[in-house]
């Protein structure tokens, strides 16, 4: 039996287009909406309707919830590390060297195949749905939605900045004790993997605070006002501190085999309790062995 959520139409927003009061209004993504029109999916006074049809206060959209077919993902048994999990929200704790989705010439071993396998044996079908990814060198946490719903209004607080994220790095050279770096992020040219400073970029703002000293370098606390790819790694390069083992944008490390960041702590809005959850993920035993050397070689 089709289920499907109901809006009524305030006096306000009266003479917006179904489209725009759906996208607006009920915050629903474009790729949702394809879907639902696909499905006949939005009702007016229980009949089908065009999207272009403007709404009048009082009436009632019927909106289809739409169930999962699949898993997005093969399913494949891997080990995950589950720091938080409710019925629209887990998170992870992502390995260092792992992907979060599969992208590219890979397919499997990610840690979305590793989740789905998670879901599959409990008997639950859910697509999965990453809010945010991380490098696939960096460690740490990483949140998925159990619905479009869900997806949604955490996809809208990672883009109005309410999700927050903090982040933990062993840097080269010891920064001042804390800072912003407000600078512009574009691709390189001729290197499509690569980012870079760039007048003409995306602005990015990174937060930092230098946590623990340590021999020529340095344990920094980081939070994104943004979410740029590399943000944090084309940042620190750009001040002169480049994450100790990045090879990408600094140099390798005979300390660390990957670059040494990782996503601490995720704070978050709870879309359906409101309540404010804080999940953290336990520091890495590569990155505290890598301390330990520096402080060794002091």
């Amino acid at each position: 039996m089709k289920r499907y959520d109901k809006y009524t139409v305030a006096t306000e927003h009266e003479g917006l287009t179904i489209e725009t009061y759906l996208k607006q209004i009920v915050q629903c993504p474009r790729r949702r909406l394809q879907k639902l029109t696909r499905a006949k999916g939005i009702l007016l006074k229980g009949r089908n309707v065009f999207l272009q049809k403007k709404v009048k206060a009082g009436d009632v959209l019927q909106v289809l919830v739409m169930t999962d077919q699949d898993y997005g993902v093969q399913p494949e048994a891997g080990e995950i590390s589950v720091l938080f999990e409710d019925a629209q929200i887990i998170v992870l704790d992502k390995a260092a060297g792992q992907l979060v989705h599969p992208a590219g010439q890979t397919d499997g071993g990610t840690l979305a195949n590793f989740l789905a396998y998670y879901f599959q044996t409990k008997g639950i079908l859910v697509t999965i749905r990453p809010i945010h990814r991380l490098d696939r060198d960096t460690s740490g946490c990483v949140a998925f939605a159990k619905d479009a719903r869900t997806q949604t209004e955490m996809e809208r607080q990672l883009l109005n900045g309410e999700f927050k994220r903090n982040y933990l790095a062993l840097v080269q050279g010891v920064p001042e004790q804390e800072g912003i770096i407000d600078e512009p992020i574009g691709h390189c040219p001729g290197k499509p993997n690569r980012r870079m400073i760039r007048p003409e970029g995306d602005r990015a703002i990174t937060h930092f605070r230098t946590v623990q000293t340590l021999s020529d370098a340095a344990l920094l606390e980081l939070s994104l006002a943004t979410g740029k790819t590399h943000q944090i790694r084309v940042h620190l390069v750009h001040i002169g501190h480049p994450i100790i083992g990045d090879g990408m944008y600094g140099r390798r490390s005979s300390i660390i085999k990957r670059q040494a960041l990782h996503a601490a702590t995720l704070c978050f809005r709870h879309p359906h309790t409101a309540q404010m959850v804080t999940v953290s993920a336990p520091f890495p035993a590569d990155m505290l062995r890598a301390m330990d050397d520096l402080v060794k070689s002091r």
